[in-house]
C-alpha cells in the first residue's frame, strides 16, 4: 500500500457523497424551474408546507444552513410571496418565518416532484431506506 493511498480520490467517500448530492441537485432543475423554485428554496418550502410557522434558527436546523445562508435565500421567498418574515412580539431578535396562502397553494405543484425524482434515481425501497439510514448517520455523526 502505498504512503498516498488515502489521498486518491477512489478512497475518499465524501467524493461520491459530493457527486452524487450536485448530480441529483441538477436532476431537480428542470421540475423546480415548473415551479420557479431553487434546489435549497424547495427544501426551505417543503419545511415550510409541514410546519406552517418556524423561527429561523429552527428552519436552519432542519436544513442545515446558517442564517447567513438562509437570509437571501428567505427574502426571495418572500418576494415570490410565498412566505412572510415577522419580528416575533416577545423578542424582536427571533425573526418568525411564515408560509403564506400563495406558498401554500405551490404545495399542490410540487407534489409530482418526489415521484419524478424517483424515477431519475433506481433504488429499490430496502435500497433507499438503507441509504437514507446512512446519510442521516453520518450528518449525527458530524453535528454531535
Amino acid at each position: 500500500m502505498d504512503k498516498y493511498d488515502s489521498l486518491k480520490l477512489e478512497n475518499q467517500i465524501c467524493f461520491p457523497l459530493y457527486a452524487a448530492a450536485k448530480e441529483i441537485t441538477r436532476k431537480y432543475k428542470p421540475f423546480l424551474d415548473k415551479l420557479d423554485l431553487t434546489y435549497t428554496q424547495y427544501i426551505c418550502m417543503m419545511v415550510m408546507w409541514e410546519h406552517q410557522s418556524l423561527n429561523v434558527k429552527h428552519l436552519g436546523e432542519y436544513l442545515y444552513l446558517d442564517s447567513g445562508t438562509l437570509t437571501p435565500l428567505l427574502k426571495k421567498l418572500e418576494d415570490k410571496g410565498y412566505i412572510e418574515r415577522k419580528k416575533n412580539n416577545d423578542d424582536e431578535r427571533n425573526l418568525v418565518i411564515s408560509v403564506t396562502e400563495k406558498g401554500m397553494a405551490l404545495r399542490d405543484d410540487a407534489l409530482n416532484v418526489p415521484k419524478s425524482m424517483g424515477g431519475c434515481i433506481s433504488l429499490s425501497n430496502e435500497e433507499a431506506a438503507l441509504l437514507y439510514k446512512v446519510l442521516y448517520k453520518i450528518l449525527n455523526n458530524l453535528n454531535n
